[in-house]
């Protein structure tokens, strides 16, 4: 568990000498604030998270161009605080606003476009459409498999999601498939006993 108090007040200093350095509406007042977010996110404090990632879009949206590539970060942190919340509209919602952005402003097959299609899957998997869910999973071991090398972590991270939603489909024999997909990348990266190897099988 992180030491959340130390980051917290690291951030709260970090954004008192932004604040008094720069005009109201610069970027690197928007980080500041998404920085807090991001703090509060992981403490499960969500409205606060809340709170700091829309103080952060806020000037975003005042100081950058329509589709700004760093509209889709904020976006996503927004959907990630309400999938954490379990309110999975709104969270698919935000989600695919950060995907929108990033199909306009990155190549067809760079990483964060399958980190999207990785979030609204799980979120479609939350919600019990597993066609769709399958679907976005899909696209995002497409170019996972494409983008980064073979025993990547992201990519058994990719196979765990899916065995995720096998699983719930009551698919088993899939399931298991998946599984040990993700097992034998992360049995070239990691050395047995590693946290990786839990996550696996939890």
């Amino acid at each position: 568990m992180g030491d959340y108090s130390k980051a917290l007040e690291f951030y709260e200093k970090d954004l008192e000498i932004i604040q008094k350095a720069l005009p109201a509406n610069h970027p690197d007042l928007a980080n500041a604030y998404s920085n807090l977010g991001g703090v509060y996110s992981d403490m499960g404090d969500y409205s606060k998270a809340l709170e700091f990632y829309e103080k952060s879009l806020e000037i975003k949206e005042k100081s950058l161009p329509p589709n700004h590539p760093r509209f889709a970060t904020s976006y996503s942190n927004i959907g990630q605080v309400y999938s954490d919340m379990g309110d999975h509209s709104k969270a698919l919602e935000f989600y695919e606003k950060s995907l929108e952005i990033k199909e306009k402003s990155l190549p067809p097959n760079h990483p964060r476009l399958a980190t999207s299609y990785s979030n609204i899957g799980q979120v479609y998997n939350n919600m019990g459409d597993y066609s769709k869910a399958l679907e976005f999973l899909k696209k995002d071991l497409e170019i996972t498999k494409k983008a980064l090398p073979s025993n990547h972590p992201d990519l058994a991270v990719s196979h765990l999601n899916f065995a995720a939603c096998y699983e719930r489909m009551g698919d088993y024999t899939k399931a298991l498939k998946a599984l040990e997909n993700a097992y034998q990348i992360q049995q070239k990266t990691f050395e047995e006993g590693n946290s990786a190897f839990a996550s696996t099988y939890s």
